[in-house]
């Protein structure tokens, strides 16, 4: 109830404290029956996440495990990529080909400073074939959340093993606790005229390198 002479702040905190004084309400009950358990062969998630991908834009590059260093290699040689920042776990051997300078990122580089970069490699932690949807996941592999959003150019390594059909797959591998960045193409937006650009909020290209016997 208002007193005389409360002001509109009065009435507010005295609502608040009103609605905290109410005994909470009974935690609802979600239904989670989500459709789970699909799976498709090999060979139709490759080819499903691949159109995906590349109907969002970004470069796909299939390749057997032996080659991931070549063909790692090639795909920043030819976006001109002389200095490339990784994630502190990132395998060594991803690397062999590549005659450029490498930055192993860490807590301790401002993240601004990461512009300087012509490119980023990191791995995944699991990626939805269905929606052509990349998730990292910050573990050592995959970097805190600003190295593969800061450089323009994103070489990302999926493992077909780790490619699952729908959604409910994807995040029923996923780790709650974990910050999660959901990579569905280069970074994109549209302005009032519905003009894309490219690079707006992330990398400007993104390669994804898919190893098919892993």
């Amino acid at each position: 109830m208002t007193a005389p002479g409360d002001t509109a702040r009065d009435t507010v905190l005295g609502r608040i404290r009103d609605a905290l004084a109410l005994a909470p309400a009974p935690a609802a009950e979600i239904p989670r029956a989500y459709r789970v358990g699909r799976t498709l062969p090999d060979g139709e998630r490759l080819a499903l996440l691949t159109d995906r991908l590349v109907d969002y834009k970004a470069r796909v590059h299939p390749c057997t495990a032996d080659r991931t260093a070549e063909v790692i290699a090639g795909v920043l040689r030819e976006n001109g990529a002389r200095r490339i920042g990784v994630p502190p776990g990132l395998d060594e051997q991803w690397l062999t080909a590549y005659d450029g300078e490498v930055l192993r990122d860490s807590a301790d580089i401002p993240a601004p400073s990461l512009d300087a970069l012509d490119g980023v490699v990191t791995a995944s932690a699991v990626s939805c074939a269905e929606t052509g949807t990349i998730f990292l996941d910050g573990s050592p592999d995959q970097g805190r959340r600003a190295l593969s959003l800061v450089p323009d150019l994103h070489v990302c390594v999926v493992d077909l093993s780790s490619v699952v059909t729908g959604v409910p797959e994807a995040v029923a591998r996923l780790v709650p606790e974990r910050p999660t960045t959901l990579i569905s193409g280069p970074s994109a937006t549209s302005d009032i005229e519905l003009e894309r650009v490219e690079g707006v909020h992330g990398p400007r290209t993104l390669a994804v390198v898919i190893r098919t016997d892993v």
